[in-house]
């Protein structure tokens, strides 16, 4: 368990190195785009960006390692699960900050189930109406006050792969402002991608980080939201530096932490 300590201090060295070159490699990028405004990337300077470290059927013992080193954001692919670690007798016990994020597709008939997670943090992957509509109607009996918003991200398909969950990116201003209009109880924090496995940086920018930058910028322009208030959750292992200097605010990083994932039980 020493080791996931190791590997918890390495990548978040790197995340602070990434983020420090941020500023510099996105306008080498938008100069050679230029398809973006220079005020707007400004904006987009240094800042320490979140890691969630995606527990994904690791064990409790690894993420009681994880906390003691300093982790406090968790994600979490299954609802079962995250129900089932977020309740457990020794995490509600020993790790009385930790933040679960769901990072996995949710379907209407597990919302309730999600929401009763203790120390629910963040639900990513709002992609379409119907589930933000649940969200809404049914946080009030789940919430501890009566000014407690859930937080929430919109999924945004960037890679337009089948079978991937997420809205089209032209679907998303729509969805952004649904949300913000006649979803009281929910609060929209930011826009998350997952996009193609394996790019190689050497071939550009990764297409689909840019794809959410672009997002981002759409869903700022039509709903007059500020780009500060929209955070950008991309990038896990094999890419979060290059999705840090893209200008991600959020990256989910498993194994790179924890090592590799066990199987399954099926």
């Amino acid at each position: 368990m020493a080791e996931i300590a190791t590997n918890l201090k390495l990548v978040c060295e790197k995340i602070l190195r990434a983020a420090s070159k941020r500023a510099p490699r996105i306008y080498q990028i938008v100069s050679r785009m230029r398809k973006r405004k220079k005020n707007l990337l400004q904006e987009r300077g240094y800042c320490e960006p979140r890691l969630v470290a995606v527990s994904k059927l690791q064990s409790i013992e690894s993420i009681l390692s994880a906390y003691e080193a300093g982790q406090r954001h968790f994600g979490e692919n299954y609802v079962n699960e995250l129900v089932e670690k977020a309740s457990h007798p020794q995490i509600l016990k020993h790790c009385k900050e930790i933040q679960w994020h769901f990072i996995g597709n949710l379907q209407r008939n597990k919302v309730n189930k999600v929401l009763s997670a203790p120390n629910l943090y963040l639900i990513e992957t709002v992609d379409n109406e119907r589930i933000a509509s649940a969200l809404n109607n049914s946080w009030i009996k789940f919430r501890k006050s009566d000014d407690k918003k859930l937080n929430i991200m919109v999924q945004v398909n960037t890679s337009q792969e089948r079978g991937k969950s997420g809205c089209d990116m032209t679907e998303a201003p729509a969805l952004v402002k649904y949300i913000v209009n006649t979803c009281p109880s929910l609060k929209f924090i930011g826009l998350m991608t997952i996009g193609i496995f394996g790019h190689d940086i050497a071939n550009g920018p990764n297409p689909d980080f840019i794809s959410l930058l672009k997002c981002q910028e759409m869903v700022c322009n039509e709903l007059g939201i500020d780009t500060k208030n929209i955070e950008l959750s991309m990038g896990m292992s094999n890419d979060y530096e290059h999705a840090i200097e893209l200008g991600s605010t959020s990256v989910r990083v498993g194994t790179a932490i924890f090592g590799s994932r066990p199987q399954k039980n099926i």
